[in-house]
């Protein structure tokens, strides 16, 4: 039964908006330092509804949330990846990214890995070069 004054239409719409809301999204290079990007983005995430997943080696936690040392202790489904590690940083790491098999990889400013990007576009993922911030104020997250 739908709630009062509204149509099927607006209900899936609604239905679709919170599904999509929910994702599963990895931090890599989460910071603790709230003016870093990577913590706004947690933050942010956070604010829309996403469950988040910061990986920084030695923090314990970031913006309230558990943080992962490495990204072998995640283990749910990643829907979204998004990068804040320069290429020195994030080319070892490439084989576990794409071991994880997010749906997509967003590469922030500063973060972009052509030999990264060229892989996963190879597995069927998804490679976004932009801001995570301005994704989520614009809605195009």
């Amino acid at each position: 039964m739908l709630p009062e004054g509204s149509t099927r239409r607006t209900f899936k719409l609604c239905y679709f908006l919170f599904i999509m809301a929910n994702q599963n999204v990895v931090v890599l290079g989460a910071s603790p330092k709230e003016e870093r990007y990577s913590n706004q983005a947690v933050r942010d995430l956070l604010t829309h509804g996403h469950h988040v997943y910061p990986i920084h080696p030695l923090s314990a936690q970031i913006q309230g949330q558990t943080c992962y040392k490495d990204l072998d202790e995640i283990s749910c489904e990643v829907d979204t990846l998004t990068l804040y590690l320069g290429k020195a940083r994030s080319t070892p790491l490439i084989d576990k990214i794409l071991s994880m098999k997010p749906n997509r990889i967003i590469m922030n400013p500063g973060a972009e890995n052509d030999l990264l990007e060229t892989k996963a576009l190879e597995s069927d993922i998804e490679v976004i070069r932009g801001c995570t911030l301005v994704m989520l104020r614009t809605g195009q997250f």
